[in-house]
């Protein structure tokens, strides 16, 4: 875990103040891919317990962003264009791991996808949300 992509990707996700404060987890780092988990708390639920959309949305963003940070030049950052998500099933209780992969890259627009997961206290996996996401590089500022 302490790859040199493992620690860009790292560094970057410890600037996320939204990650930081709905208890987000980077879990793994690969070339091309990204896995964040989230766990069920207060701060990311809906009126009825469950799973805001917005949080869900939140985390398969920053892991499909993620992933294309790890396929971006050195020196640079990424910032999303757009992305579509789908909702899948609604969960509460138990964890959501957002997987990111890159599908193709170019030099101004890479694009990606996540597949979020739920997780319950057994580890078994259901499908929560799949998301597509276009990503453009931007220079690094900090």
């Amino acid at each position: 875990m302490d790859s040199p992509l493992w620690l860009r990707v790292h560094e970057s996700f410890l600037r996320q103040g939204l990650m930081r404060h709905l208890g987000a987890e980077l879990v793994s780092v690969e070339h091309g891919a990204v896995a964040i988990r989230l766990p069920h708390s207060e701060r990311v639920t809906q009126q009825q317990g469950g799973f805001h959309g917005g949080a869900i949305g939140a985390l398969a963003d920053i892991a499909g962003g993620y992933a294309a940070l790890t396929v971006a030049e050195e020196g640079s950052e990424v910032t999303s264009v757009e992305y579509k998500i789908n909702f899948l099933a609604a969960f509460t209780g138990g964890t959501l791991e957002a997987r990111g992969r890159v599908l193709r890259a170019g030099k101004r627009i890479i694009v990606t996808m996540a597949e979020v997961v739920h997780l319950d206290e057994q580890g078994r996996e259901s499908p929560c949300a799949v998301m597509q996401q276009t990503i453009a590089p931007v220079p690094r500022r900090y």
